[in-house]
């Protein structure tokens, strides 16, 4: 395959930014969808969870045969499709809420979560090679912002939506709106720029022969265990967001001042996006994933250990660190690995599956001892992230020297 020989392809690349808008709205719907269903089916945390494990288990076993499907359609078709599978999936929430059926509105998360999937393994890898190689960690950081501020527009007006006037919870209408919206974005993509590029058709995709591969390149396979806690320190620190503001012995915020604060949260988020990527002009990627890393957990600790009216303030300040981390971690991780990209980027979507691991484990922690002590999760996860860091900085250190890594 061959890319234009220019810094950045810039309409092909608006477009995928679009579509990562629509999975930013997708994902943040998690957040404020577990604390609605809680409330409306009277789950326990552990329970509620099972949101977070629907939407994050496909990514277990879908990435690869995806990948595959990719390398024989191309990237604009494997999109398309994307977007028709989230489309369907968000009206399936509609049957979910009028038979009163939480198996169905799972079942419906789970159908989502196949096109979000998609789209990840497919335009990730598309937008570091819509321009020259030394822009990809730039490009990917930039489609992903978006995904943060479709994060930032959607916890205040999918609350809205969700709980109306006489406080009953109508949980299909942000997602029928998200579903008109991603239809519509399908449509205008069918007819659009967006290069059709197609892989080169390879073998050997199975889960164990790419495994065994990727040991050639190391910080895609370390990569990948990083991703995997990553993942879930995410799924944890945003899926009790509104929780831990609104538990009386924390904060004790209303569900809308809750949502309100999530909403901060993405917005620092989103900035801190932006400046991420100017600060690739002096950082390695792998330094900046430190940097940061170590700021979450410090973060996280005083958020579990400590009582105060900032509190809530801190949980906001948790979006400067985390902003730069999932793209970061994901264009290292397939940096520089040729064609083994789709396989590399398969492999990186398998382990988001630890969305699907860590919040189970938080919620059993947040039922037995409190939702604040269960903040320690995420917290550990960002210990490994700051060794992964650490260990592509020291890396690229060595190789513009010339020098061979141990355990390379």
């Amino acid at each position: 395959m061959t890319t234009q020989k220019m810094k950045h392809q810039k309409k092909p690349l608006l477009l995928v930014a679009a579509i990562f808008l629509f999975v930013g709205a997708i994902v943040c719907m998690n957040d404020i969808l577990l604390p609605s269903l809680k409330d409306s089916f009277h789950l326990s945390y552990t329970q509620a969870t099972r949101v977070q494990q629907s939407f994050y288990l496909g990514y277990l076993f879908l990435p690869i045969p995806i990948a595959y499907f990719i390398s024989r359609y191309g990237y604009k078709i494997s999109l398309l499709t994307a977007l028709a599978i989230c489309s369907i999936g968000c009206f399936i929430f509609i049957p979910a809420y009028f038979n009163s059926s939480f198996l169905l509105a799972l079942v419906a998360l789970f159908v989502v979560s196949i096109g979000v999937t998609l789209i990840n393994v497919a335009a990730n890898p598309l937008a570091a090679m819509l321009g020259a190689p030394e822009g990809a960690h730039a490009r990917v950081n930039f489609v992903q912002v978006f995904s943060r501020i479709g994060y930032a527009l959607t916890p205040v007006l999918g609350t809205s939506l969700i709980y109306a006037q006489d406080k009953s919870i109508l949980f299909y209408r942000p997602y029928l709106v998200i579903g008109i919206g991603i239809f519509l974005l399908a449509l205008f993509i069918l007819f659009s720029i967006l290069p059709s590029f197609k892989p080169a058709l390879s073998k050997g995709f199975g889960f164990f022969s790419i495994v065994k591969e990727s040991r050639k390149y190391p910080q895609l396979f370390w990569g990948a265990i990083i991703m995997f806690f990553y993942i879930g320190a995410d799924a944890c620190t945003a899926g009790f967001f509104i929780s831990y503001l609104q538990d009386k012995n924390i904060v004790g915020f209303s569900p809308d001042k809750a949502a309100t604060f999530l909403t901060y949260y993405y917005i620092v988020t989103t900035i801190f996006g932006f400046i991420g990527i100017y600060l690739f002009r002096f950082f390695s990627a792998g330094r900046l994933v430190a940097i940061f890393g170590i700021g979450m957990i410090l973060i996280l600790l005083v958020c579990a250990l400590t009582k105060s009216p900032w509190n809530a303030y801190f949980m906001v300040l948790l979006g400067i660190f985390i902003s730069i981390q999932f793209p970061t971690i994901f264009s290292l991780g397939i940096e520089n690995i040729g064609d083994f990209t789709e396989k590399g980027s398969a492999l990186m979507n398998i382990a988001i599956v630890g969305g699907a691991v860590f919040p189970p484990l938080q919620g059993m922690i947040a039922d037995r001892f409190g939702l604040q002590i269960s903040y320690l999760v995420p917290a550990f996860c960002f210990v490994l992230i700051v060794i992964y860091g650490l260990f592509c900085s020291r890396r690229d250190k060595y190789q513009n020297n010339n020098i061979q890594l141990p355990l390379s």
